[in-house]
């Protein structure tokens, strides 16, 4: 077991995969000799070749068309997105294309291919450089969602996806690049599909995803200090979403606070909010609360500050909550 930031954890599962199936294929802008603008493919091309790490041109949507046609061709590519802001030119492969072939080829061709999106803000970018476009790719039937948020999930979450035989929309916070922990390259892994209880509770559940995690167990550190338990959920996957395990927690809490930073409206924590009502109704003591960014553009970098979530904003939410 090694301690490793979370973009090394990604780079390990990477080699791991490339090094046990010739079939896996790394795409993207600076991939190659540069190692990728996280350094999430740092010496990979010097170790599998050009023809494994390709260094693609500046086009998203050839990015992802190509690895379309590697797909099909028996391959499993995996395409890196430099930043968040720039997916937009391949939604049209994506959500027309890559979504869908396998239910247009009732089943007979696969597209195992996984796109690597660094996502998020707290980095202090410029424009299109922290995005949030998890909605956009949850709401899109045959595609799945995922979005670690430590090392060792990266690392599983990684290695499973690639091994997928549908495509995944592999979502790093690089906010959280950087972030150290443990991992066990040969450890037992959770479902691709399944979200993980961090932190159990009794009086109110607190779900949230990627970068936004640490915060969320600091605002339960918090409560319990003032006699409030809180139970901790990580999603892990966005699409499908591990329902079952939001609802047995809101029957036991009888509350529920979603966190995330992309905007509030049609968010996830709508979606949320929509599956606990429908299933868990009469355990509810209070309203499905949402801690969220703004209905805006993601703002200057000077401001971003202001429009994340933090900590004082779910810890307001969570006092909410105990006044109904």
């Amino acid at each position: 077991m090694n301690a490793l930031p979370l973009a090394h954890a990604l780079n390990a599962a990477l080699r791991a995969e490339m090094s046990s199936d010739d079939r896996v294929i790394v795409i993207g802008e600076d991939v190659g000799a540069l190692g990728g603008v996280f350094r999430v493919t740092d010496g990979l091309q010097s170790q599998f070749g050009h023809s494994r790490v390709v260094d693609a041109p500046l086009g998203e949507a050839g990015i992802v068309g190509s690895a379309i046609g590697i797909a099909m061709a028996g391959y499993r590519p995996v395409c890196e997105i430099q930043f968040d802001g720039f997916v937009f030119p391949a939604m049209n492969q994506i959500t027309t294309q890559l979504a869908k072939y396998r239910h247009r080829s009732e089943g007979k061709v696969s597209l195992p291919v996984v796109i690597r999106i660094p996502v998020g803000g707290g980095i202090g970018a410029i424009e299109h450089h922290s995005e949030s476009p998890e909605t956009y790719f949850a709401h899109t039937p045959g595609i799945k969602v995922v979005c670690p948020s430590t090392p060792q999930d990266a690392y599983d979450l990684l290695r499973l996806s690639i091994r997928s035989d549908d495509p995944i929309v592999f979502l790093e916070p690089k906010h959280s690049y950087w972030l150290k922990g443990d991992v066990d390259a040969d450890g037992v892994s959770l479902p691709l599909d399944a979200s993980l209880v961090l932190r159990t509770g009794s009086d109110l559940t607190l779900v949230t995803y990627g970068a936004l995690v640490p915060t969320a167990l600091k605002a339960a550190e918090i409560s319990a200090a003032e006699g409030r338990s809180i139970e901790v959920i990580d999603l892990r996957s966005l699409s499908p979403l591990d329902t079952k395990t939001l609802v047995s927690s809101v029957k036991q809490t009888g509350r529920m606070i979603v966190v995330h930073e992309a905007s509030r409206t049609l968010g996830l924590g709508a979606e949320i909010a929509a599956r606990v009502q429908d299933q868990a109704f009469y355990y509810l003591q209070s309203p499905v609360l949402r801690v969220t960014g703004y209905d805006t553009p993601y703002p200057p970098s000077r401001l971003e500050r202001d429009w994340l979530p933090n900590l004082d904003r779910i810890l307001d939410a969570i006092d909410q909550s105990f006044e109904y």
